[in-house]
């Protein structure tokens, strides 16, 4: 298996605490076999500088239209 590179089609974020933030985003894996598209949920800080950002944790969802709106309703009730 070859290497993998990651675009971003999209992403949003929702700043939380002093410097933490959640970041939605819809992104392509691309490798020599094909593209994967998925929406991935990240979890992150910015740096003290406050010039970037650094991720600690990332969850991978399939791109579905109907699991992503039972996720967003489940997100929503629980």
């Amino acid at each position: 298996m070859g290497r993998v590179e990651y675009k971003t089609i999209k992403a949003e974020e929702v700043r939380f605490g002093r410097n933490s933030f959640i970041e939605v985003a819809r992104k392509v894996a691309v490798t020599e076999e094909g593209e994967n598209e998925f929406v991935a949920i990240s979890k992150g800080f910015y740096m003290p500088e406050g010039d970037s950002k650094r991720f600690r944790q990332s969850l991978a969802l399939p791109k579905e239209p109907e699991t992503l709106k039972e996720i967003a309703k489940m997100l929503t009730t629980i």
